[in-house]
């Protein structure tokens, strides 16, 4: 999952969020509580989908 996941302490205060953006895993989360991955995507571009699976397969 570290080709998918960043904790730094200079991006997002070191909350988890996905390599490469500055949207944290606990959004996807959020999101897959409420609504579906697609609308998380649709949502935040930045994020790859290949980034969420990975994040959900292993969350």
């Amino acid at each position: 999952m570290n080709n998918y996941v960043i904790i730094d302490e200079d991006i997002a205060g070191g909350v988890p969020v996905f390599k490469g953006t500055r949207v944290s895993v606990k959004t996807l989360f959020d999101y897959l509580e409420e609504s579906s991955l697609e609308e998380f995507l649709d949502g935040f571009p930045s994020v790859s989908g290949a980034q969420a699976a990975a994040v959900i397969e292993n969350g």
